[in-house]
Order: structure tokens, then C-alpha cells, then sequence
């Protein structure tokens, strides 16, 4: 999953750079820009849905995700409670929820995928709590009871098979992909290994 940055796009074409990493093997993309406006949000989220193959999600704002017609949301800790967005939400619509503690875990219960991190220190998300590695990865996967769980925060292509040995079945990278000039090559990277 590409997740997106206001700091790694700094202004280049959103679209672009989201077909780049499709094409290189991304099969979602958050749409994660916290300092844009509503306004520019559903607009960047509308032109990702039809210009993409692959679903695309919104960060934090479920509203704007279904403005959008985006396939669904990823909301944090300090975000809409995932029990509420799903009343909220039509059916097939796709709810994420970050997890990095027991507590969170119990708070995502009712989540279609769980993103598990930080794996390690993350340079776009400084308060995102202290690193997982493989060993803190594996231990809330553990709790997931059978949902789908991603990788995030710092995660490097090396990382990708301790990813799944620990029990992910992908990992959500922003950096990794989006602070490379070749944005395809980089997520192909991410994609063979």
C-alpha cells in the first residue's frame, strides 16, 4: 500500500506519482495529506479513484472518503471510533485502523485490515509510538483474529519477508517509495521482495 505524504509529494503530480507505484506492484493507496483542506482532499481522492486500478483510501476522514467514492478509510487511535465508522458506512466499504498497543488492537476490533507499526522509527509520523520490529509485529498480529495485517512505518525492502514471517500479509510504505526519483522502481522493489 503507497501511503502518501504532504512532505514526500511536495507538489508534484499526485496522480502521477500514485500510476508510478501501481504500475510498480502497489495494490491500494492511502490518500494521507494532513495539510490540505477538505476541498482539495475530495478532489485529490476523486481523481486517484478514476485514475487508479487498485483501491484507494482515505486517512482519518471517512466523510471524505465517501465523497470521494473511495473503497473505504484508515482511521488511527485519536481518529472516529472504527465501531462508529461502520454504522456510518455502506456495505463493502473498507475501514483500516492503525494498531501499536494491546489497547489499540481492542479498539480495532471491528476493522477489515489492521495497519501494525511503527516497524521502526518513521521519519513521516514522529508520534507514532516506539518501534515494533518483528517481534512487537508478530505479537499484535497475533491478536488480529484472522484479519489481514500490514506493515507500516519505516519499513524497508529488506523488511518485506520478516514482514511476513511475522504473520503481515503486506506492509504500507510512503517514504520508501515516494523520496525515490523512480517511484515505479521503488515499489517494484518493495513488490518482488
Amino acid at each position: 500500500m503507497l501511503v502518501t505524504d504532504d512532505g514526500l509529494v511536495k507538489g508534484r503530480d499526485l496522480v502521477v506519482l500514485a500510476r508510478a507505484a501501481v504500475r510498480g506492484g502497489a495494490t491500494a493507496v492511502q490518500l494521507r495529506l494532513k495539510g490540505q483542506p477538505p476541498r482539495t482532499l475530495v478532489e485529490l481522492a476523486r481523481a486517484l479513484v478514476s485514475a487508479l486500478p487498485v483501491p484507494v483510501l482515505v486517512n482519518d476522514r471517512p466523510d471524505i472518503a465517501l465523497a470521494a467514492g473511495a473503497a473505504g478509510v484508515h482511521l488511527g487511535p485519536e481518529d472516529l471510533p472504527v465501531d462508529l465508522a461502520r454504522r456510518l458506512a455502506p456495505p463493502g466499504f473498507v475501514i483500516g485502523a492503525s494498531v501499536g498497543s494491546e489497547e489499540e488492537a481492542r479498539a480495532a476490533a471491528g476493522a477489515d485490515y489492521w495497519g501494525i507499526g511503527p516497524w521502526r522509527a518513521s521519519g513521516t509520523k514522529p508520534d507514532a509510538g516506539p518501534p515494533l520490529g518483528a517481534e512487537g509485529f508478530a505479537r499484535l498480529a497475533a491478536l488480529a483474529g484472522g484479519r489481514p495485517c500490514l506493515a507500516i512505518g519505516g519499513v524497508l525492502p529488506e523488511d518485506v519477508v520478516e514482514v511476513w514471517k511475522a504473520g503481515g500479509v503486506g506492509v504500507a510504505v510512503g517514504a520508501g517509495v515516494l523520496r525515490k526519483e523512480d517511484v515505479e522502481g521503488a515499489a517494484r522493489e518493495y513488490r518482488e521482495r
